[in-house]
């Protein structure tokens, strides 16, 4: 990216699936892997832009986790323990890089369409029509409606531009109103 573009000014890390089940099943391999894959691979790459940023005046990163890092269920872990910790991520280090003008915020996603959850869908009720199986699973969302990942982009896009020139250390729902 420096090669090509002259340095890099934007960071969205954004790995995962939703790995979870009962908190005695969990090995510390399986949480081990999940927190891999999900938080040192953002610190990893977070590690490697950070001097970049700093280089050219600031930049931003954003932390693409989950809303069960906010408020985790039941058998959710270890998927909920891994965005938690990204969430912490976030807020740790909105502190430490906003003296280089590095705005770092996170966006915690919901119940959005998507390849996960098409795999869920054909896990769970394939014998379900791909659009009944997010009406049910919109059931709870005040919304009413399972969110598209548009929505999910728009914020993102929001926060890595300068309309978001005040905004660091955040952690935004995109869920439809399903969080408390």
């Amino acid at each position: 990216a420096v090669e090509a573009f002259g340095g890099i000014d934007i960071l969205i890390n954004n790995a995962g699936g939703a790995d979870a089940g009962p908190f005695l099943e969990q090995t510390d391999e399986r949480i081990a892997r999940d927190l891999d894959l999900k938080l040192f691979a953002a610190i990893r790459f977070t590690r490697l832009v950070v001097p970049q940023m700093i280089q050219r005046g600031g930049g931003r990163i954003v932390n693409v986790t989950a809303i069960a890092g906010k408020n985790p269920g039941a058998k959710s872990m270890p998927s909920s323990l891994s965005r938690a910790a990204g969430i912490a991520l976030t807020k740790a280090l909105s502190k430490e890089l906003a003296p280089y003008n590095i705005l770092v915020n996170a966006v915690c996603i919901g119940k959005v369409k998507s390849a996960q959850q098409d795999r869920r869908w054909q896990a769970t009720h394939p014998e379900l029509s791909r659009d009944e199986y997010y009406r049910r699973l919109a059931q709870d969302i005040p919304l009413g409606r399972v969110g598209e990942p548009e929505e999910a982009a728009r914020v993102i896009v929001f926060l890595v531009s300068e309309l978001a020139s005040y905004v660091t250390g955040c952690a935004i729902n995109v869920d439809g109103g399903l969080s408390p």
